[in-house]
């Protein structure tokens, strides 16, 4: 798979929301930072909690941090889009919740946000809607986000989307979403 955005571009995706959180306070202080913490365990039967990057992203990595589990996967093992095949880089953070926040991938910045493609066309920006294995309050309870997070993040997803293979992916999680049934933040 060969992605079209540049290690500078993913640097300034970063930057730019670093600046910025979904709450005015911390959220992980809400769940004890469920998302970062739910699935640490040390049995080898129950699976980390991780994330797949996304292409290109790697670049910013050199798969040698002390604080990140590595997997290379083959897309065709998973649900990802028919244009994805090769490696697929899945990270678990391993030590949970103290992760350098500046280095944290992009899917755990963007988090409770997820990008919709509507029925237009158009993008859109939505809670998450993933299957998870703990109760996000931010998701559960519908609390506002500030509005700088959201611009912030939709502002990286229509940067991204310009790869065919982020882009790709977008439409294929979109497709499985009713658009009547979805409320937009953006």
């Amino acid at each position: 798979m060969k992605c079209t955005i540049k290690k500078r571009t993913y640097r300034a995706m970063y930057r730019l929301l670093d600046r910025v959180s979904p709450l005015a306070e911390d959220c992980g202080m809400l769940c004890g930072s469920a998302c970062c913490t739910c699935g640490e365990n040390d049995s080898k039967d129950e699976p980390q909690l991780g994330i797949y990057l996304l292409p290109g992203e790697e670049k910013l990595f050199t798969m040698r941090e002390d604080w990140l589990h590595w997997t290379v996967e083959d897309a065709a093992d998973f649900d990802f889009p028919d244009s994805w095949f090769g490696r697929l880089y899945f990270v678990t953070c391993l030590n949970a919740p103290h992760c350098p926040r500046v280095l944290r991938p992009l899917q755990c910045r963007f988090f409770p946000l997820a990008p919709h493609i509507d029925e237009n066309g158009a993008l859109r920006l939505i809670l998450s809607d993933l299957e998870l294995p703990y109760r996000c309050p931010l998701i559960a309870g519908r609390m506002l986000l500030t509005p700088s997070f959201i611009q912030a993040s939709y502002t990286v997803w229509k940067h991204l989307i310009r790869d065919s293979l982020i882009l790709d992916l977008v439409v294929y999680d979109s497709s499985f979403r009713q658009d009547d049934a979805l409320d937009y933040l953006i």
